[in-house]
């Protein structure tokens, strides 16, 4: 059997502009996804002034590449309250506990992307991610129980040593898993060609493995 592998950071533009290759995938074969923590301890972000100015010319160029949305309620609301606080732990949490209670991993990083980058939402604040685990169908408390005992940071070591073995450079990376040996996947012809992705998938392994052409490092964004 064929695996892919998603490393991923829930604050990553690129991520979010291959989700649809990433759900398009997930017809075809099966996916597991691993977060890495891009934004975790010292790396948290204050959003400020630089940070908006920093990452909004990036989030532009994704746009135009993977034809994802950005919402206003993000570059005007979101990129200006200077009370937030980027942090992928939580929300990396979040969605090791939707999988373990049904399944909904992949879908709740979906949910909590869009909730990010349109609707302008703090996705590290435990009552968001409450809000949207049950707008996935996930029960309150079940969810905040698996919440609150999910082992986040030893997800995201494991996560990074995998990082390392496919050798990839960064999020996202995406690598194929056939009989213990991994290919890595180059999203970046397939960006914005989510049909064709996994049509491509579907009929073919990558000859040669090649890292991803845009990612987002552990420490921050590549580009």
């Amino acid at each position: 059997m064929t695996t892919l592998h998603y490393i991923y950071d829930p604050l990553c533009g690129w991520c979010y502009g291959a989700k649809p290759l990433v759900q398009a995938a997930r017809a075809v074969l099966p996916v597991i996804v691993h977060g890495g923590g891009m934004m975790t301890g010292a790396n948290r972000q204050q959003v400020s002034p630089q940070l908006r100015n920093y990452v909004m010319p990036h989030d532009r160029r994704i746009a135009e590449y993977s034809g994802q949305p950005f919402g206003e309620a993000y570059f005007e609301g979101l990129l200006r309250d200077h009370s937030a606080v980027f942090d992928s732990t939580p929300p990396t949490a979040a969605i090791l506990a939707a999988e373990q209670l049904d399944g909904h991993g992949l879908e709740l990083l979906g949910r909590l992307q869009t909730a990010h980058y349109v609707e302008g939402r703090r996705i590290a604040d435990e009552a968001v991610l409450l809000e949207l685990a049950q707008s996935v169908g996930l029960p309150a408390q079940a969810f905040l129980a698996a919440f609150s005992t999910v082992d986040v940071q030893g997800h995201i070591k494991a996560s990074r040593t995998l990082l390392a073995q496919v050798g990839g450079q960064g999020f996202p990376t995406l690598a194929l898993e056939q009989d213990g040996q991994f290919t890595l996947i180059d999203i970046g012809p397939w960006l914005g060609k989510p049909e064709a992705f996994a049509q491509w998938l579907a009929q073919t392994l990558p000859a040669q493995p090649s890292t991803p052409s845009a990612a987002c490092g552990l420490d921050g964004c590549s580009f």
